[in-house]
């Protein structure tokens, strides 16, 4: 049992309603219910308990209001619910972070999945917090290590960075998120796991972070069979949770899987509420909300800390123009392209550098480090667009003295791509210089 302090036994008591506005289903529709009663007491995105037959309780949103009712959208299906039902108001939408959450897996309400007790934290916070003033923001801080060869030199990762990982799926990309999570330097992690199936969130807990990443990780996970309403709020709740720690001075790790399962569940309850469809079945209101959910991590002001976010995109055939693919690469610091042809020839992560981009650079590495990115990207992109000829056996050595280079250099470069674990940046950018010999490096 976790120490209880006297600010979370007074916040737990005062979360205890002796009354609640109560109103009645008066209409049900599809997929959301007509509430009479609350119109002059709700107010958009309120929460809502629904009181079926026999006493079971199910939660809901507030949707729209109008005059003498209330839309409001059932965490769950209605099947069993009566007209007349009652329905209780327990107000504004939030979460109540607490330092005991670290080590744990919590559902987007704030209640433990893992089995154990858990507390609420003093103060509420909003799920759907406001950026920090972008005036005031520092800019992106110093290179942090990740523990991952790649991120250490040719993609570096700089405090308060956001990146989008772009992936289909089976390519790797949950292990890479773990390998981040447990090798980057951070004080906390907040991992948001949205829509996952249900049998990987305890395989992701247990074998993929492990103990070691767990030590210092809040887990915030919606499976893919509950409702819109609990999938987006997930991505909500965990970047809260983030706010809180960050606000204390403390540097955050954010990872989210996936954005697009996030936006998928927005499109659900947005086309419920009566928004009409535009980009490829998603509403207009898709870019805000992932928008307004990246624009919360990043740099912060004064003594708060810094929320370095990692967004990962499902893209169904690498198609990086897809709508969710094409807004997160607007907004972010960078992106990094997870390829199935590199995965199938079973290099791992199977990162394509030549499509990867981190907008710290230049300068989060030095004039030399930058010199031995340049060499290693030509070497790769020359090999890359001689690559059906070269296998095919249709060039001859010598015809390409640059080309030579890269045809020497490419198994080492790409081994190098998959090195886990090693030293520091330093032993990083070292193990790259002895990729690249055999010729030259040009300043």
């Amino acid at each position: 049992m976790p120490h209880i302090g006297f600010d979370q036994l007074t916040a737990e008591i005062a979360a205890i309603s002796a009354a609640r506005d109560v109103g009645r289903v008066a209409q049900i529709g599809r997929g959301s219910i007509e509430v009479a009663g609350l119109s002059h007491v709700a107010a958009q995105g309120d929460l809502v308990e629904i009181v079926l037959p026999g006493r079971e309780v199910r939660r809901g949103e507030v949707l729209n209001l109008a005059e003498d009712v209330v839309t409001v959208l059932p965490d769950g299906d209605i099947e069993g619910l009566q007209i007349g039902a009652a329905v209780e108001l327990h107000g504004a939408n939030q979460i109540a972070p607490d330092d005991s959450w670290i080590g744990r897996v919590i559902d987007p309400m704030g209640q433990a999945l893992d089995g154990r007790p858990i507390m609420r934290g003093a103060n509420g916070r909003p799920l759907r917090g406001v950026p920090m003033n972008p005036t005031r923001r520092r800019v992106l801080g110093q290179r942090l290590e990740t523990g991952l060869a790649v991120f250490n030199t040719l993609l570096p990762i700089v405090r308060g960075q956001r990146i989008g990982l772009f992936a289909g799926s089976g390519v790797g990309k949950s292990t890479l998120l773990a390998k981040l999570a447990r090798g980057v330097h951070a004080d906390v992690v907040v991992i948001a796991l949205i829509g996952e199936r249900g049998r990987e969130v305890r395989e992701f807990v247990e074998r993929v972070l492990g103990p070691e990443g767990m030590e210092r990780a809040v887990v915030v996970a919606a499976t893919s069979d509950q409702s819109p309403l609990v999938r987006r709020r997930c991505g909500w709740t965990a970047m809260a949770v983030a706010e809180h720690f960050r606000d204390q001075g403390r540097q955050v790790l954010f990872l989210a899987d996936s954005v697009t399962r996030f936006a998928e569940a927005h499109r659900e309850i947005a086309l419920a509420s009566g928004e009409g469809a535009a980009l490829r079945g998603f509403p207009p209101s898709t870019a805000h909300q992932i928008t307004s959910l990246c624009e919360r991590a990043g740099t912060g002001t004064g003594d708060a800390g810094d929320i370095t976010a990692i967004f990962s995109v499902l893209v169904s055939g690498s198609d990086m123009e897809e709508p969710v693919a094409d807004i997160l690469r607007g907004v972010l610091d960078g992106h990094v392209v997870l390829d199935r042809k590199i995965a199938e020839r079973g290099r791992f992560p199977a990162i394509d550098l030549l499509r990867s981009v981190s907008r710290a650079l230049p300068g989060a590495a030095s004039e030399a480090e930058n010199v031995l990115i340049s060499a290693a990207r030509q070497r790769l992109g020359a090999y890359d667009r001689s690559e059906m000829m070269i296998r095919a056996g249709l060039y001859a050595a010598g015809s390409d003295p640059d080309l030579d280079i890269a045809i020497e250099s490419f198994p080492r470069l790409d081994g190098f791509l998959a090195e886990d674990e090693p030293e520091n940046t330093v032993g990083s950018f070292r193990q790259l210089a002895e990729c690249l010999k055999g010729a030259a490096v040009k300043g």
